[in-house]
């Protein structure tokens, strides 16, 4: 699944927008929740739904544009790659007036070798999408290998909080939010890559962005995994990942099912936090085959403007 959503990322044509929205604020302490942010969808949860119908999201941008949206939405996570994907597919944002509060990155911070490249990319890309209303960069940083169990040692896990806090001072500086993202595999022993990231960097350069039903999952399907996450991190976080599941599998649309999102509601609140909610309710294999993108998208909608009330 991780090699999946790599390759996924990796192709995707990546999308800007052209109004400015309020800065982000990492979370220091219980201050103040920053301003409504608008619903979002990333790239991955379109690619997925293409991808059933043997079909490549954004190979033609404004076919996939227009059903975009059809369903409503007004704000957009791509992914990017390169500067040049930001000046190449930038108008189409504009056209379809459509904003990107955030934007998804892969990184590579655990080698000496590799990060100063990384970061310089990232930043690049940072420096090309901030003109264009984006605040918050999301990345996850590479595992030792896509879709192996391969942990990283202690060294490599010093070396990339390391880096990580080093982009999100930079990025800072520059007046923008850098969210750090999880899959599965940072939950593994003990998740102790997912809480050396948070321990050790600076919360004012790191933030977090809460990927619920990655936690769930890289938990063995843990609610109380998820909820001791936000307890002890809830005050960092500036956005969250919307996946829903029933019974271990990924749904078609966003309603009730494994994870309590009232609760996470609920728990957002208390941590006075207002994040960026981004759909991203994907296919996997057992997922139902009942509706197209357009149809999951509009009852996702509709879902989350009942169970998040109050943070959009």
């Amino acid at each position: 699944m991780f090699s999946t959503r790599r390759n996924f990322l990796s192709s995707l044509t990546a999308l800007t927008g052209a109004t400015l929205l309020p800065d982000i604020k990492p979370a220091e302490g219980h201050s103040a929740a920053p301003e409504r942010q608008p619903l979002s969808c990333n790239a991955y949860t379109w690619s997925t739904f293409y991808g059933r119908e043997q079909k490549d999201w954004m190979a033609d941008p404004d076919a996939s544009l227009s059903e975009y949206v059809k369903t409503g939405l007004t704000a957009y996570e791509p992914s990017f790659t390169s500067v040049d994907e930001v000046k190449k597919l930038a108008p189409y944002l504009t056209k379809y007036k459509l904003t990107m509060p955030s934007l998804y990155v892969n990184s590579s911070l655990h080698q000496p070798d590799e990060a100063p490249k990384s970061i310089a990319s990232v930043l690049a890309i940072a420096e090309a999408v901030k003109p264009l209303g984006s605040r918050v960069i999301v990345t996850n940083p590479n595992p030792i290998r896509w879709g192996t169990k391969d942990d990283k040692t202690d060294e490599q896990l010093a070396e990339q909080v390391k880096n990580l806090d080093r982009l999100g001072a930079e990025l800072r500086q520059r007046g923008m939010t850098l969210a750090y993202h999880t899959h599965a595999p940072e939950h593994r022993q003990a998740a102790r890559e997912f809480h050396h990231m948070l321990l050790g960097s600076d919360p004012k350069n790191v933030s977090l962005c809460l990927d619920a039903h990655w936690v769930y999952r890289g938990s063995g399907n843990s609610q109380i995994a998820l909820f001791d996450v936000v307890r002890l991190y809830g005050n960092r976080i500036v956005e969250v990942h919307i996946r829903q599941s029933k019974n271990g599998v990924w749904q078609e649309s966003f309603s009730d099912g494994d994870i309590d999102y009232r609760r996470l509601t609920s728990a957002l609140k208390a941590h006075n936090r207002r994040p960026l909610l981004v759909l991203e309710q994907c296919l996997e294999e057992g997922s139902p085959n009942t509706m197209g993108a357009v149809e999951a998208q509009k009852r996702n909608i509709a879902y989350s403007n009942e169970v998040f009330a109050g943070l959009i």
